[in-house]
């Protein structure tokens, strides 16, 4: 089978890799002009997700570009630390900055698969595909592995608003200097409906967050995020002011993506734009990699029902992994001034509690909730 992929972010170059070991041909469009760098930290969690880097013969370079990420701190308007959060409920068991990740993934798949950069989709007719600058081209499967806001689902599944819930918040983030100095670690300020952070995964430069209910409006991004942060207090000002000068600004619903079929007809979805689940959740990196290697191995054991099988097989699983991105806001951004101080509270007492270890052993055991046949 000749297959496009749509999307050379994670879930794209992931299935490339394992449809070359299985034998089909692979072309992945995608519309950027080279693989994307930089971007936020993305983690995997749990035996599920490691298991198939090992398979596919990358754990251990992930884990030698790991972030090595430390403790989190929430702090007082003051600046005074008043909580240590461990890594593990942030950084899962490894934690990788989304670009290297991306750029590991390309250069082990460039070599048996066509990369198409600055270019798209756009239109799908039966095996006949068409495109914004190229020729149009055939097709035996196209895939659309283009995220949360996939130009294949619009074109062939229809319009976005029918398949991506907004679960009520928005989020920011950009590249900053590391004026507080901070070494593989972060600093979080929440606030009745908003939390603000800044993180440094090593190196010279920080990373700024943003987290805040969705805006009632349209507007440029930056006044909105500026809006909704007037008053709050801490680095917050600092921040905003830096932001204006970030080239690198990404800015989004914090939303999941909700569908009873993930194919139709010759196309299938795969990852964020089948199924994102919340950039909340810890799960999406891990759910893509995951899902490339259980649609690459269906394909190969015949293409007769193999969306089906892949359907049948992930259905489940992301279900799980859903179901922890959709409260994963309220504990992020608390609602009133009692949820902020009750947060607070808990934050700090709990390296002393008991089962301060469960919440990351439940995000891991969710993780790790899917069987992975060997193909």
């Amino acid at each position: 089978m000749n297959i496009l992929i749509s999307g050379a972010g994670v879930a794209g170059p992931a299935l490339a890799y394992w449809l070359t070991r299985h034998g089909f041909t692979t072309t992945v469009v995608e519309s950027a002009p080279a693989p994307r760098a930089g971007g936020y930290a993305v983690d995997f969690r749990g035996p599920a997700h490691l298991s198939v880097l090992r398979r596919m013969g990358l754990l251990e370079e992930i884990e030698r570009r790991q972030t090595h990420m430390g403790a989190m701190s929430y702090v007082r308007q003051d600046g005074k630390r008043i909580a240590s959060m461990p890594a593990d409920l942030f950084a899962g068991d490894v934690e990788i900055l989304r670009g290297d990740l991306a750029t590991i993934l390309y250069e082990a798949t460039r070599d048996r698969t066509e990369y198409v950069f600055g270019d798209s989709i756009t239109a799908v007719s039966g095996s006949l595909v068409t495109f914004d600058k190229g020729p149009p081209r055939s097709f035996d499967l196209v895939v659309g592995a283009d995220g949360v806001h996939s130009n294949v689902r619009r074109l062939v599944f229809g319009p976005e608003e029918d398949f991506v819930t907004n679960l009520g918040l928005h989020f920011a983030i950009f590249t900053v200097d590391n004026y507080l100095g901070l070494d593989r670690t972060g600093l979080l300020y929440n606030t009745p409906g908003r939390n603000v952070g800044i993180y440094s995964t090593g190196g010279g430069d920080a990373k700024a967050v943003f987290y805040f209910p969705s805006p009632t409006r349209d507007g440029d991004p930056m006044d909105l995020i500026a809006e909704a942060f007037e008053g709050v207090g801490w680095e917050a000002p600092e921040l905003l002011k830096r932001m204006r000068s970030a080239d690198d600004l990404y800015y989004d619903a914090i939303s999941q993506v909700r569908m009873e079929r993930w194919s139709r007809g010759d196309v299938v979805l795969l990852g964020d734009a089948a199924w994102c689940p919340s950039p909340l959740s810890g799960m999406g990196t891990g759910l893509a990699v995951v899902g490339a290697y259980v649609l690459a191995g269906e394909l190969a054991q015949g293409p007769d029902g193999a969306l089906d099988r892949y359907e049948q097989a992930m259905r489940d699983y992301v279900r799980g992994c859903q179901k922890s991105g959709e409260s994963a806001g309220r504990w992020m951004v608390p609602e009133s001034r009692f949820m902020a101080w009750f947060l607070n509270q808990n934050y700090r007492l709990l390296p002393y509690l008991p089962w301060k270890g469960l919440i990351a052993k439940s995000v891991r055991k969710t993780a790790g909730a899917v069987f992975l046949k060997d193909y």
